[in-house]
This record gives structure tokens, sequence and C-alpha cells, in this order.
């Protein structure tokens, strides 16, 4: 009986040193996938502030030198070309930074295979991570968390991290408001950024009171996923929240990014550059990779799913804000959809351009356009969209890769965003990892295999630029 206790308690010996070497088994430390945020937060708010404070300037300095290593950053105006607000001047020039000893041309005379086994994709041309990655949320340029302190008092500073781009690569600010009722008006902002303090001023007697108040909630602050009350927020004071308008400011964008947060794990999130919302009314899906069918589905999304990173759960912790689909979440659809592009008086009533108002060059860009560069199959006028999705397989030129905690590999189906009014709307992708036109044309020359010549590429950009 002894001899038989020994051998079953050699046995079970065995069995458990098996189970504690296999990968994981047993290991209290080894992090298991999860879809989920953490609901219960075992640190001091304090300790969590003073630990993310201390490591900011290493996360920033990471990020900035990865522009700097991939772009150049620099501030290089087009002469005499400016957004369609007239304040701010469109950046010219490629950005992206080649391999050294490698030219435009050579790469582009490469296939694919060559580029990936070479090592040759241009770093710019990757996904471009969120300035903290493994951390993610909304971040705000510094000139909008400053507005939007002077006139609310609400304060969108994260105290763990920073905004990334410089703010000549970003849209200008304020952006004008063209509404598709109203084009008798030209910009009903007055030059200012609405917001929850002057919208009544700005907008009775111009809304119908549905869309006004449609209005008034996309500029009404609603708890988010970094900007609540609870004590795993990125601000230092409790907050109110976020607004549709502190990134889709005007209708528009002022460049702020996020996660999207309709993938996991978190190092294949995309980084989200925030697109405008002009022209809505045509837009048949929304979301870059979602396929949302309407602007009331994407509208309730935002608050429902996005605000809080995809996770309702924390969200109903933070304070999620059901909206009521039959009047609030029409009536904010109702006014979104009044958005329009901005004036391109160049154009004719097909989308076209005027060979009257145009120049030589705009008009040998838009030959290039619906011709060689095969851009219009995606992108057909008078919009610019075709309102579907496409997969263009950038990892054919690459190996996959971590960065900075974002592994860029396979991006799949993206919508096709309009073109119209697009020198309005930098970065460009829908991560924003092309700084300016010039970028995008390069980036599309390689993707597509076009082989345009340096002249066919400037006559491109003019072209978009008139849209």
């Amino acid at each position: 009986m002894l001899n038989r206790r020994n051998v079953f308690s050699a046995a079970l010996l065995t069995i458990v040193a098996l189970l504690v070497t296999l990968p994981g088994a047993l290991d209290a430390q080894a992090p298991m996938r999860s879809s989920y945020s953490p609901v219960v937060i075992n640190e001091p708010f304090g300790d969590v502030m003073k630990r993310m404070k201390d490591a900011k300037p290493d996360v920033m300095k990471r990020q900035m030198d990865l522009l700097d290593e991939r772009y150049d950053l620099s501030d290089r105006p087009a002469d005499g070309v400016m957004m369609s607000g007239g304040k701010k001047a469109v950046q010219e020039g490629v950005r992206v930074k080649l391999p050294e000893g490698v030219t435009w041309e050579a790469l582009a005379g490469m296939k694919p295979q060559e580029i990936l086994e070479k090592g040759l994709w241009p770093a710019g041309f990757l996904p471009l991570p969120h300035p903290n990655h493994p951390e993610g949320g909304m971040v705000f340029p510094k000139f909008h968390i400053d507005e939007i302190n002077k006139q609310e008092g609400r304060d969108l500073t994260r105290f763990d991290l920073d905004f990334d781009l410089p703010d000549h690569l970003l849209p200008e600010y304020p952006p004008p408001i063209y509404l598709t009722t109203r084009s008798d008006l030209g910009d009903v902002s007055q030059g200012k950024v609405v917001t929850i303090m002057n919208y009544f001023e700005l907008f009775n007697g111009i809304l119908n009171p549905k869309q006004l108040e449609g209005l008034r909630l996309l500029v009404t602050p609603f708890p988010q996923q970094q900007f609540n009350q609870t004590e795993d927020r990125r601000s230092e004071l409790a907050s109110r929240g976020v607004t549709c308008f502190d990134c889709h400011v005007n209708g528009h964008s002022n460049g702020s990014t996020h996660l999207v947060g309709d993938i996991r794990p978190q190092e294949l999130r995309h980084r989200l550059d925030t697109p405008p919302l002009r022209g809505v009314n045509v837009q048949r899906l929304f979301g870059s990779q979602r396929a949302l069918k309407t602007i009331e589905d994407f509208t309730e999304f935002e608050q429902r799913a996005a605000y809080f990173d995809g996770d309702p759960v924390i969200g109903t912790k933070k304070g999620l804000n059901i909206l009521e689909r039959g009047s609030q979440v029409h009536f904010m659809a109702e006014f979104q959809a009044l958005l329009d592009f901005p004036p391109a008086p160049k154009l004719n009533i097909y989308g076209k351009l005027d060979p009257e108002k145009a120049t030589e060059s705009e008009l040998r860009g838009e030959k290039v356009f619906f011709e060689k560069g095969q851009c219009s199959v995606c992108h057909p006028a008078p919009y610019y969209t075709d309102n579907l999705m496409h997969n263009l397989k950038a990892e054919r030129f690459f190996k996959p890769v971590m960065v900075n905690g974002r592994l860029a590999s396979a991006d799949g189906p993206i919508k096709t965003f309009p073109l119209r009014g697009i020198k309005d709307s930098p970065p460009y992708m829908h991560d924003g990892r092309l700084l300016t036109l010039e970028d995008t044309v390069e980036f599309f020359n390689l993707i597509q295999g076009l082989k345009l010549t340096e002249q066919e590429k400037k006559d491109l950009v003019a072209f978009m630029r008139a849209l």
C-alpha cells in the first residue's frame, strides 16, 4: 500500500511538473487575451497619473523620433494655394522619406515582391501608430484644447500624452461651415468654433427647430473613455466628456486622432484620422471599415461604442449616453446631412473642370485622373467616391513589423472617402499616414503600378486641389 501511494504521488508530481512547463500554464504572470477593458482599477488614481506623467516625455520622444524618421515635417506652404476658408495655406511636396540611395522612379520600376524582399517600402507608407498606441484614446491638437477651455472651461488636456503632428499639417481652424440648404450664405460659422456656448446665436433663424436641437446635441459634452469622472480617466480633473464636434469641429475635422474601436487585439487597431462630415448626404457607408449604412447608424454607434473603444461594459461604468433613435439620433443626423462640400468654382454641374476656368496643368491632371491614373475607378465624379470599400493590399510591399506598439500588417478593405474639398482635409488615408496630396500620389503610383511621370504627378495634384 505504501508503494502504491509513493507511485501515485510520484505520478502526480510528474503531471504537475509537466503542466507548469507548458507555455503559460499555471503562470499567473502570463497575460491573457481579452476583448474587454478592465472595469475594476486597483491602483489609486493619483499613482496612475504620476506614473503616466513621468512616462510621458519618453512616450512622446519615441513618437516624435518616429515621425522625424519617416517624414519631412517642415512648414512648406504651396504658393497661392489656400484652404477654402482662406486662412491657411495648403502644404506642398512629398514628405515621406525614402530609404537611402533610392528614388521614387526606381521604386516605381520594381515589382511589389522585389520591394518587399529588399526592404525598400518607405516607412512613411506603413500604418501610422497612435501617439501612444498601447494606450490609445482621443487626443486633440493644442489649438482646439485652448479654444474649448476658453469658451467652456472644459479641459481636453491628457496628462499622459500630447497630439503629435505639427499644426501646419492639419486642417485650417476654425473651418468654414457650408449648408446645402443655404448656399447663399457661404460660411455660416462667422469664423467661429461652434460650441454649446454659441450655437444658438449662430444658427437660430437658419435651421429649423429639429436641426437646431440636433446641432445642440452635437456640441453637448458626454462621457468618453478618457474624459469622464472615473478613476481610470486620462484627464487630471473629473471631466464632463467630449462632443461630436470636438473631433468633427464645425462639421469638418481638426485632425484629432483616436483608435478604431472595432478591432482586437490592441496592436492591430488602426489609428483614426478624423474625416470631415461635409457631404455625408451623398455617402452610403460610414466608418473606415465598419460600413455602417446610414448617418443615423453612425451617430448612434459613435456614442454607444466608439466613445468607449467599442466596449459597452466600460461605457456603462463611465456614463454611456443612450440616445433616443426616433428623435435625438434623427435630429443629429438631419443636421449633419446639411453639411455641404466647400465651393469648387472651377467645376461644372457634372463635377468636371470647366475648361474656361481651369489651368492647363489642372486639365492635364484631370485627364490623368480619369485615364492613366485610374483614380476614377474608385473616385468617380461628381463627388469622387463610389460609396464602396476596397482592399489596396499594401502588405504586398512589406513584411509585418511592430512599430511603437502598432503591428504594421494588412489593413483590409477601407471605405472610399470623397475627394471633393480634399485640399481642406490633411493628413490623408484612414490613419493619416500621408501628410500631403503629393505623398498620396506617390503612394498610389506604387500601389497601382502606374509609372506616372513627374509632370503627371504634379498635374494630378493640381487637379485634386481644384476639387
